[in-house]
């Protein structure tokens, strides 16, 4: 504990005793460090209230000075890079106290979501890295850390790489690095809550092919070790009200109960804490910049729910928009509900369902159904109040796009404006809109060379101002009650070189012709990729991240089961499905670009040639793309007619909410180009 952790929870202390209520500091005191592991977020001051409502004014600021300067403690113990041959070391004893030769570490936590609270990032403690996707193997005397291609460049910057060697996931696999560097009758080691059931039988597999023990930990040996670990996060819980879910809680479960019932399930186990804000219509804020609140879920074929979750969270008005069908649990009561499975027919996904849940079902004689989760495509499939609560809230954060670039404009000539800066002053833009609860991600701003790191974040470290004849790029989203966005634009800040203007005009290409694409029902975004990187590809070049993620309702930003990539996905697209058009290209040490819309599937009307039903995809973005950087020679007729109708689009959606002159440079930034 800090200094200054240490004197504000000694001036709460003072406080209660002046009161005579001292005797509650032990558990206010406890309260406030699990809210201090919660992610600082606007709407995590109600927990505040929540565990102590009958606090006087004075308590109340005494307890957010004593949870933020806990949060800023947490801050800084988790992410300190350079501790961490230290701790390489201390993982190596432990790993040799339990009998280890390797031990893996994924980012992933318990419930297999796209974020982790403070006191799952196990892998952001050991090696620095902070990216979205990535895990490490660590051997007696080796250690690599394997990510893909959007972190080549950042996990250099952020890894001591004499202590991680940095490896491409998918070029120089995990499989292989063990494969080759350890021996027969080495112990491999994984914690079972981290590993998937369909990423620990890939281990085990490998473990038998190669001659290695494989071992399922009863304990992670980095908890043993990280002496000043968070607790869990403590935020409130609240309901999802019909007006913006438009389907009620109720429904959802019968829906998906008659699912179960017909595939002859008596049950299904869900860890997403997406699904389970889905299926029960709550939303959190135990994780950053996504409203969700951690807990298992337990659906059975009557359309009852077993909720795994610390009762403590839960809002006053929850019980009653739960109702009696959804019984909540302490998290330490999630065992006893699995065992309470015997006998039962329970369905699983095997790609989101940690190894120690199944091991448990297992081991309670549950009769286990592997399929994929029955609530994924429901969720992805955006019902009318969703889709229309979507539109309100890109039009709302368009024009919040709209002043930020408008005010770049102005100030980035001037110079002074630097990559946080001009993060800090899009979010104060997009805080004036109606429902806005938070980013839907760390902000992207990449100035100059740090455009081209694909997930790139501005700290005070790596911090570039915006400088002319540079290219400025901007991935950001918000989280509204209504919706989440997500936009990148790539602006020119001064006059782009030639080579810029074509990089962005092929870019452009690319997005625009999966913009316009008609497709026959039953196509996958895979099929629809290359539409995205054939101009790219046409001279030569091309990018290493997915073109299209689906995106959720006031939920992740980032959402499955679509997709738009060259990885092979099965997954039909839908009408109703939100994903992201956002082709891109990379020069390393110089300059990034991305053009960055939402889009819907929506039916098409048939045609009387038309021999098959057609889907299509209606633009949700709406904000300028920079014109300046526009090639006019490499577009053709009917892509100067997409920018044109997009831009008037644009002009005619957000204009109403821009005045003065905001509103003029609305106008001349949506000009026809010609």
């Amino acid at each position: 504990m800090t200094h200054s952790s240490a004197s504000a929870l000694d001036h709460i202390r003072r406080h209660l005793q002046s009161r005579g209520e001292v005797e509650t500091f032990d558990s206010l005191a406890t309260a406030l460090a699990g809210a201090a592991a919660a992610p600082d977020r606007p709407d995590n001051d109600l927990i505040l209230d929540h565990i102590s409502p009958d606090a006087d004014p004075d308590l109340k600021e005494l307890m957010r000075q004593a949870r933020d300067a806990l949060r800023q403690e947490i801050q800084g113990t988790v992410l300190a890079p350079e501790k961490s041959a230290a701790r390489l070391a201390a993982l190596r004893n432990e790993m040799a106290k339990q009998g280890y030769d390797a031990f893996i570490i994924p980012l992933n936590d318990e419930f297999h979501g796209e974020a982790a609270p403070a006191a799952s990032e196990r892998l952001k403690w050991l090696t620095g890295f902070t990216g979205s996707a990535g895990l490490a193997a660590v051997l007696k005397d080796k250690a690599a850390i394997f990510v893909d291609g959007r972190y080549t460049l950042q996990v250099r910057q952020e890894v001591d790489t004499d202590l991680f060697t940095p490896r491409h996931v998918s070029e120089e696999p995990l499989s292989t690095w063990l494969t080759e560097e350890m021996s027969e009758g080495d112990v491999l080691a994984i914690d079972p809550w981290l590993h998937t059931e369909k990423g620990a039988a890939n281990l085990k597999a490998l473990a038998e092919k190669n001659g290695l023990v494989y071992k399922e930990a009863d304990s992670n040996p980095i908890d043993a070790i990280w002496e000043d670990r968070p607790q869990e996060p403590l935020a409130l819980v609240v309901p999802h009200e019909e007006q913006f879910s438009g389907e009620s809680s109720a429904a959802k479960r019968e829906r998906i109960a008659v699912l179960l019932e017909k595939g002859g399930q008596d049950a299904s186990v869900h860890t997403l804490p997406d699904v389970t804000a889905w299926l029960l219509n709550v939303r959190g804020a135990d994780l950053p910049s996504t409203p969700f609140a951690l807990g298992f879920t337990i659906l059975h074929k009557d359309s009852t729910v077993d909720l795994y979750m610390p009762p403590e969270k839960l809002s006053p008005d929850l019980a009653g928009h739960l109702g009696n069908a959804v019984r909540v649990q302490d998290r330490n009561a999630f065992a006893d509900g699995l065992n309470a499975l015997a006998g039962k027919k329970v369905q699983i996904d095997p790609d989101t369902t940690s190894q120690w849940i199944v091991s448990r079902l297992e081991q309670a004689g549950a009769v286990i159904s592997r399929a994929d989760d029955p609530c994924m495509l429901p969720k992805a499939a955006k019902n009318p109040v969703e889709l229309d609560g979507t539109r309100g809230a890109h039009i709302r954060d368009g024009a919040a796009v709209a002043k930020f670039l408008h005010w770049l404009s102005v100030e980035a000539p001037k110079g002074g404006v630097d990559e946080l800066t001009a993060e800090a002053q899009l979010r104060a833009f997009r805080g004036e809109g109606e429902h806005f609860r938070d980013t839907s991600f760390p902000t992207i701003s990449g100035s100059g060379p740090n455009g081209a790191i694909v997930h790139y974040r501005a700290t005070e470290t790596s911090n570039r101002p915006l400088e002319t004849g540079s290219l400025y790029l901007v991935d950001s989203g918000g989280q509204y009650l209504d919706g989440t966005t997500d936009i990148t634009r790539t602006i020119a800040i001064g006059t782009p070189s030639a080579e810029m203007k074509e990089r962005f005009t092929l870019v452009l290409k690319g997005h625009i012709a999966l913009a316009r694409a008609l497709f026959p029902v039953g196509t996958t975004g895979s099929q629809l990729d290359t539409l995205a990187r054939l101009p790219l590809w046409s001279k030569g070049l091309d990018y290493d991240h997915g073109t299209g993620h689906g995106v959720g309702s006031y939920l992740s930003v980032h959402e499955g089961p679509q997709r738009i990539s060259k990885m092979p996905n099965s997954i039909a697209l839908q009408p109703g499905m939100i994903l992201s058009n956002e082709p891109g290209y990379y020069k390393t040490g110089e300059y990034g670009i991305r053009i960055e819309n939402l889009v819907a599937v929506t039916a098409m009307p048939k045609t009387q040639s038309a021999e098959r039903e057609t889907l299509g995809f209606e633009t949700l973005t709406f904000a300028p793309i920079d014109r300046t950087l526009i090639d006019l020679t490499l577009l053709d007729a009917t892509e100067v007619a997409w920018m044109d109708t997009y831009h008037a689009d644009v002009r005619a959606k957000i204009s109403p909410l821009l005045s003065g002159e905001d509103l003029a440079w609305l106008e001349a930034a949506t000009a026809p180009l010609q």
